[in-house]
């Protein structure tokens, strides 16, 4: 694998990126805290049904830094098993997904039936385009905005715009994709919270994509958990595609809440 490192993060993360960018490899920050990821591999037991002692969700959250050439992510654990359950049951509850043409993708020209079910919700006023489809934002249910909210605190980031993908099992899935839309702030993350079955996320890079890849960098996968919170950081989807494949052996369902900052247009930019 090419350059990937994990490593705990032991404070929220900087919105601005620039914190601790002087510093060098060996500093204090940078190194593995054996205590923060014990308290990350609890709350994976804890998520997991393996304990059922919750005391380790508690401030500061253990961050785990994922990173390869040009991808900057960070991993942890948001949600508390039972809040995650509770989340999932009113997102089934509260959330209505798209139909008829607004249900397809366009690819190479052609319409094609989403692989998935797709919302999107966010502030008065805020369109977001992808994959041949313009799509206004529903105004924010409950749950969303308490997820919305409770990511603000975690990582000092806000966020104006969700879309929700709800995978019914492992044959749902949604291809290689970078999420680099004109409507996105760039120096904003992206925020992408999973509740329900674990799913694998693939990045690949965009030079070893394809039988005649200019180069060979091996994907990076990572499996997320009931609950989890992957922030990925610029220039990841500058440099990374990533996807979740098809699973045969997931029989459950997933929701995938990916939280952005959409920059709102002026009519003269329309």
């Amino acid at each position: 694998m090419d350059a990937f490192v994990t490593r705990i993060r032991k404070c929220k993360v900087d919105p601005t990126g620039e914190k601790g960018k002087e510093a060098g490899p060996d500093s204090e920050q940078d190194e593995r805290s054996t205590e923060d990821e014990g308290r990350l591999e609890q709350r994976l037991q804890y998520c997991s049904g393996l304990v059922e002692d919750d005391t380790e969700f508690t401030e500061p959250l253990p961050w785990k830094k994922i990173e390869a050439e040009g991808l900057d992510c960070d991993y942890t654990l948001l949600f508390p098993r039972l809040h995650a359950d509770s989340h999932f049951q009113q997102l089934e509850k509260e959330v209505q997904y798209l139909s008829g043409d607004l249900a397809k993708v366009q690819v190479f020209g052609k319409f094609h039936n989403i692989p998935r079910k797709q919302a999107t919700y966010g502030d008065p006023g805020l369109n977001y385009s992808f994959s041949g489809l313009k799509l206004m934002a529903r105004p924010w249910t409950p749950v969303l905005e308490i997820i919305r909210d409770q990511i603000t605190e975690a990582t000092g980031h806000t966020f104006n715009f969700v879309l929700v993908n709800r995978y019914k099992d492992g044959n749902d899935h949604i291809g290689e994709h970078q999420d680099d839309e004109r409507e996105l702030d760039p120096a904003s993350p992206i925020a992408a919270v999973s509740f329900g079955a674990v799913r694998d996320l693939v990045f690949r890079h965009k030079e070893a994509r394809g039988k005649n890849a200019a180069r060979k960098i091996e994907p990076v996968k990572v499996a997320l958990q009931h609950g989890s919170l992957l922030l990925m950081n610029w220039p990841t989807n500058v440099n990374w595609y990533h996807s979740l494949p098809v699973r045969k052996k997931v029989l459950t369902p997933r929701i995938s809440l990916t939280f952005r900052r959409v920059i709102k247009q002026h009519k003269s930019q329309k």
